[in-house]
Formats: structure tokens, sequence, C-alpha cells
């Protein structure tokens, strides 16, 4: 296992590299130029060049790359160009907001997820199954930030019980996680239901239920183990849709999250932080697949990487 955890780890080297150059093309084919942005409206041209040459924008392009990923393999990813302070200081501050809420929306988007796909496939074309397929259709047919307007309408709004923006006690983390979480609880019943009645089919099953055993040891005992790879690799890849995906929610809930600064980093043209947050996502997509190799060899212990 560890041969093949030090392989994987090694490999993500020629990955960043290219993801690295795809993200530097993309941020200097942006509209606008940062200089101005910095400088303000009103600026003369000498002073917007002046500032342009502080920024080393006046450079080429293959220089400027060379310096920003020579510097980045220091862990130094320059200075933010909006508020002149150190990118990975910007980052740190709102690394942890964004983290827990993905970690909340994801534990309840499981959780929930888990029970009514097993419910849907137990009870497969009967009520359960019917109102379970139902609230999955809608849970994926409605985009994450018309639900937080929803939610935020009816029980900030109209009810009072809940705040709407910030993220200072558990009761802020409630709307903007069911609204993130509301897809990814919707894609994990269908799957799980899917993933449960192949395996409700299989001999161990028919097995287990001539031995006597109860639906609920056979269901929760022999079947759910048994589902879990497929259900494990659909929960890594929607984990990292929820890093991503939380960017339009952090804007609807004013979230002071990676989200919303990498939003108020493209409309301010900030090139250091819009690289190193896409970089960092990257990153992430790339771990949480590793992470989720790792865990097929814990539930399966047939499984072996070499």
């Amino acid at each position: 296992m560890f041969p093949y955890v030090l392989k994987r780890l090694t490999g993500l080297i020629p990955t960043l590299l290219i993801v690295a150059v795809m993200v530097f093309l993309f941020v200097h084919l942006l509209p606008g130029d940062p200089a101005r942005l910095v400088a303000g409206p009103e600026a003369d041209s000498q002073t917007v060049e002046l500032i342009r040459k502080d920024l080393g924008l006046d450079r080429p392009l293959p220089e400027q790359f060379v310096n920003y990923f020579s510097k980045a393999l220091r862990g130094d990813f320059g200075i933010s160009l909006r508020s002149k302070r150190p990118v990975s200081a910007e980052i740190a501050e709102r690394f942890w907001p964004t983290f827990w809420l993905t970690v909340t929306s994801m534990v309840w988007a499981v959780l929930f997820g888990l029970i009514i796909g097993i419910a849907s496939a137990v009870w497969r074309n009967q009520w359960p199954d019917r109102l379970g397929m139902t609230l999955a259709v809608s849970g994926i047919s409605f985009p994450s930030f018309a639900l937080g307007m929803l939610l935020m309408e009816l029980f900030s709004v109209q009810l009072g019980w809940l705040p709407t923006i910030g993220a200072d006690s558990w009761r802020h983390y409630i709307l903007p996680s069911l609204a993130l979480g509301a897809a990814v609880a919707a894609v994990m019943a269908r799957f799980t239901r899917s993933s449960f009645i192949e395996i409700l089919h299989e001999d161990f099953v028919r097995t287990a239920r001539a031995k006597g055993l109860s639906e609920t040891v056979v269901v929760l005992k022999h079947c759910l183990r048994n589902s879990l790879i497929p259900v494990v690799t659909m929960m890594g890849l929607q984990f990292g849709f929820l890093l991503g995906g939380s960017i339009l929610v952090e804007k609807v809930f004013n979230w002071p999250g990676m989200g919303r600064l990498l939003i108020d980093a493209v409309e301010m043209r900030d090139y250091p932080i819009i690289q190193a947050e896409i970089l960092l996502f990257s990153l992430e997509f790339i771990f949480i697949n590793l992470v989720v190799d790792v865990l097929y060899a814990v539930i399966n212990p047939s499984i072996r990487y070499k």
C-alpha cells in the first residue's frame, strides 16, 4: 500500500505543473487590466504603468510564469493585488470556514442520501421508493443558489429563526449547508439505490435469507458493506464538487470562505489569489481521489495495490 501511495504522490508533480500552466494562461486571458483596477479609474497612464511595473506585469509571460512557479514551490504565492497581504495569509483565513461548511454539508448529505437510497432499494416500486426518488430528482433539479435564497427568505426573513449571513455560530451553518448539500444528498440517494438493488439480487444475500437471518441484518451487515465501494467513489467525487460548488452558496450567504474570496479576486483581477486558489482546489481533488482509493482496500481487504 505504501509504495502505491508514494507513487501517487509523486504523480502530483506533473499534474500540478499542467494545472499551473493552464491557470496562469487563463487568468492572463481575463478581460480587464489589473494595474488599472489597482490604480483606480482616475489615475493617469503614467501611474498605471508604474503600478504595472511594480506588479511585474510588464515582463514577458514566460518570465512571469517562471517567477511565479519558482516561488510557489517554496510556498510563496505572492502578494494580493487587492489587499496587499500575502496570498497564503488571505487563504488561511478563509480556508476553515469553507472546510467546515463542506464537511457539515457532506455529513448530512451522505447520511440522508444513504437512508433514502437504502429505503428506496428495499421497498422498490413502493411508496418509500417513489417518495425518495421524487425528493432526489427535486434536489438535483433545484440550483443550490436558488435553494439558498428560498431557504433564506423562508427561515430568515419570514420566520426569523436563523441568521442570513456570517459564520459565527452553528446556527449560521444550517441554511448554507442545506443549500450546498441538497444536490449531493440527491445524487447519493439515487446512486445508493442502484447499488443496493444489484446487491440484493446476489447469491450471498439469498443464502443469508435462507439461513433465517432477519431482513435488517441482511441489509445492514451483508448488503451495506458490499455496496459501499461504488458509493465511496461517489462520496469522494461529491466532496470535491462541494468544495467547488461552495462558490455560489458563499456568495448568496456572504460566507467568509474561499469561494467568496475567489469571486472577489476575479472581479478585481487579483491574479495571485486566483492562481493559488485554483491550484489548491486541484490539489484537494487529487488528494480526495487518493483517499478514496485507499478506502477501497479498507472496505474490501481483497483489493491490493501494487
